[in-house]
């Protein structure tokens, strides 16, 4: 694994001019991060350097989906085909954001509550093709997702 060296951040920063930095401390793209068996871990101590070294500096996640296991085993049950689909454990990104993290990408968890709501209705209600009737659930299941990230995983509800 790649992993951000807390040594070259300042200098990076210094000379791109950039207003945020995405660090490398152990989340990556997709719905599979980790192998089955593998422990899924963010590297907080380097976190916490960059920090340190970077003071107030508006750090980002990249690929920090949890992969919630509840939308997986729906996505399966209805046809899909998901197996070992792992992501980040929501107690981590929770602590990442008590951090220095301000900005967490969790697009993967969106597009699993999404697939798992048209995927249940589309089984539920086979005689049915009108995109209007599966994307009102499959956009409430968005919402929904938004929401509890918002509120209980990422502790940023009320602070736009």
């Amino acid at each position: 694994a790649q992993f951000t060296d807390p040594d070259e951040v300042k200098d990076f920063v210094t000379r791109t001019g950039v207003d945020s930095l995405a660090i490398a401390i152990g989340t990556s793209h997709g719905a599979y991060k980790f192998k089955p068996g593998q422990k899924p871990q963010l590297r907080f101590d380097i976190l916490k350097e960059v920090s340190d070294r970077l003071p107030g500096f508006p750090i980002v996640l990249h690929g920090a989906s949890s992969v919630i296991p509840q939308f997986v085993e729906e996505i399966n049950k209805y046809g899909g085909q998901m197996p070992d689909a792992i992501g980040i454990p929501e107690e981590m990104l929770r602590e990442a954001a008590k951090m220095a993290v301000c900005k967490i990408n969790v697009d993967s968890d969106l597009r699993l509550a999404m697939t798992a709501s048209i995927r249940k209705y589309m089984a539920e209600n086979p005689s049915h093709f009108d995109p209007r009737q599966y994307l009102a659930p499959a956009r409430t299941a968005i919402k929904d997702m938004v929401a509890h990230k918002i509120t209980t995983v990422l502790g940023c509800a009320g602070k736009a």
